[in-house]
């Protein structure tokens, strides 16, 4: 999965810290590109908007990473952080098509985007829409 770089210099800086820092996860429909350049929710377009998925800064659609961990795998040669799977409930709110990891700050103007998790498209009608992580973690590094 793709890293932002304004989001590897603030895990590497330590000026966000993943497993003690609020850390959420926004949906993106199809029209939302990644580019490794953009540092903050406002670079980015295309979140999803609905019903059971309220969008922008402190909306209920972005929902809080919970139980965070690290592992370590000396079989395979990497580490990940991982957490526990998310439901929005009842969500009509457009095409989803990818997950991104953020940390909010004061406005989605100084809210630093992390990575960018694509996933094949889920089309919202209404019901439940579940995003279970890999067995290999949210995000990986070899």
């Amino acid at each position: 999965m793709p890293w932002y770089n304004k989001g590897k210099y603030a895990v590497f800086s330590g000026e966000t810290v993943l497993l003690t820092d609020t850390i959420k996860v926004m949906l993106v429909g199809p029209g939302a590109t990644f580019d490794p350049d953009d540092n903050f929710i406002s670079d980015l377009t295309g979140e999803l908007s609905g019903t059971g998925y309220v969008a922008g800064f402190g909306g209920s659609g972005r929902k809080t990473l919970q139980g965070k961990s690290f592992t370590e795998d000396d079989a395979t040669d990497y580490a990940y952080l991982d957490g526990n799977d998310l439901v929005w409930v009842a969500i009509n709110a457009g095409t989803a098509a990818a997950a991104v990891l953020v940390r909010e700050m004061s406005s989605d103007a100084d809210s630093v985007l992390l990575a960018f998790i694509p996933f094949s498209n889920i089309t919202t009608n209404g019901g439940d829409l579940n995003l279970q992580w890999s067995a290999s973690g949210i995000l990986r590094v070899t």
